[in-house]
């Protein structure tokens, strides 16, 4: 985060330093362009002089601009200040337009009155060329740093520059035609220069007003499309929403992840989306909401589970049988000990219904009541005479039942509510699942029978060759 601030600090200060440069520029190529359009007379550069003036007052709304785009996001604006590049960028528009007007009209009436005397001498030539190297340098600059920081006004800014060095050129094109004994060559190439100031405007005008409405960055928008869909556990992208702010690309994205995960899980997706999003487009700030979706392949208990855990109800053994053309579900829920039992069947019954919404109304739902065990037993651990005997009871048990072998890691431990047993056995690692749960059963019935006083067994199977 500190690395980041301190990046965002250099780019802030770098589009500063420029937007200085580009007024100190402006300024000096202003005045001197005019002082050679009055002493030669020439129309095309005292357009020019007209041009680099309305570029000074541009690129002094532009420094402004910067600055205060560059301001983080307040009560007021929550989205920060981006936009006042794009403000700016909309005046020079403007100025640019009006500018164009002007020279059109002054060159109209040059070419239909009388005829001007053009003076062509080494000032106007050393003026205009001194102003093409300037322009082509600092519009390259500007170019340069603007595509970087993803700055509009830079962006404007380095689109005048450009503009100036193409009518800088039909400027010196009109004073050399005037300087050949063709006068009205400046008045054309006036003409000339009000057409890439009109063009130059345009093309400004075009990107700024696409800011300003929340135009969607199109280049910009399969990228993050590809980055999101390609982020695991992202089932679809339902929308996508994108505009420019500034430097940044912000926006919103929904996006399908599967019902049965747990909220962490969908959390982690999120999280992942977000960097992936970062990753193909570092300016991009995109918020993430995600939408659960149920998926072909759910079984019958996962979509009770979730019934269960959407009310926050502890739910087991659950059977689910097919009879005819009905689904019959049958399973255990704990409720409080102490609960009222008309409360309990309360809230029993509208699990029930839960689940009527979730597979139909015809399906056969019966729920059993249990007393929901604390989660949190305070225990000790048993006197090891207790747990020797213990650990042999299941030896002996277990050869009885068949299928365990070598139980080991016996531990019993005594609570208010009985002895709770632990233990590890090995099984044959080809044997099924189903038929090593009912010998772990077979062996918990024998021992329960044989110590009554035992809450809990936890038999952890695990393969014959396990280390």
């Amino acid at each position: 985060m500190t690395e980041t601030r301190a990046l965002d600090a250099h780019g802030a200060s770098r589009k500063i330093a420029a937007a200085k440069a580009s007024i100190a520029a402006s300024a000096l190529l202003a005045v001197a362009k005019l002082a050679a359009g009055l002493w030669s007379g020439s129309l095309a550069l005292l357009s020019e002089a007209g041009h680099a003036f309305v570029d000074t007052g541009a690129t002094a709304l532009t420094y402004f601009a910067v600055r205060e785009a560059e301001k983080p996001a307040d009560a007021e604006h929550h989205y920060g200040h981006g936009k006042y590049e794009a403000l700016a960028a909309l005046v020079e528009t403007g100025l640019l337009f009006g500018l164009a007007l002007v020279v059109v009209g002054e060159a109209i009436r040059r070419l239909g009155g009388e005829q001007v005397t053009i003076e062509t001498g080494w000032p106007a030539y050393g003026v205009l060329v001194a102003s093409i190297l300037i322009d082509f340098v600092r519009s390259r600059q500007l170019a340069e740093i603007a595509r970087e920081e993803r700055s509009d006004a830079l962006a404007a800014d380095a689109l005048h520059f450009a503009s100036d060095l193409v009518s800088s050129v039909l400027a010196l094109i009109g004073v050399a035609a005037a300087h050949f004994g063709f006068p009205q060559g400046d008045a054309l190439a006036s003409f000339g220069v009000a057409g890439f100031i009109a063009i130059a405007g345009y093309r400004l005008g075009r990107r700024t007003i696409d800011t300003l409405v929340d135009v969607a960055p199109g280049d910009l928008t399969p990228h993050i499309e590809r980055a999101i869909l390609n982020v695991p556990g992202v089932i679809t992208l339902d929308e996508l929403r994108l505009r420019s702010a500034g430097a940044e690309i912000i926006g919103d994205a929904t996006i399908g992840v599967a019902r049965t995960l747990r909220v962490e899980q969908a959390a982690r997706i999120k999280a992942a989306v977000s960097e992936a999003i970062l990753a193909a487009v570092p300016h991009a700030r995109v918020t993430i909401t995600a939408d659960a979706r149920a998926l072909d392949d759910e079984t019958v208990v996962e979509r009770i589970m979730l019934v269960a855990a959407r009310r926050h109800i502890t739910a087991h053994h659950v059977i689910a049988q097919q009879i005819g053309e009905r689904l019959s579900i049958g399973l255990d829920i704990e409720l409080d000990g102490v609960m009222p039992m008309g409360r309990a069947h309360a809230i029993a019954t509208d699990f029930e219904s839960a689940i009527r919404d979730e597979f139909g109304a015809d399906v056969e739902i019966e729920t059993h009541i249990e007393p929901l065990a604390p989660h949190v037993l305070v225990g000790r651990d048993a006197p090891d005479e207790l747990v020797r005997e213990i650990a042999a009871a299941l030896d002996r048990h277990s050869e009885q039942v068949g299928y365990i072998a070598n139980v080991h890691d016996v531990r019993v431990r005594e609570t208010s509510g009985g002895l709770v047993v632990n233990y590890h056995c090995a099984v044959d690692a080809s044997v099924p699942v189903e038929t090593v749960h009912e010998a772990v059963d077979g062996l918990e019935r024998r021992m329960r029978e044989e110590y009554p006083q035992i809450l809990r067994i936890v038999g952890h199977a695990e393969p014959a060759d396990h280390d």
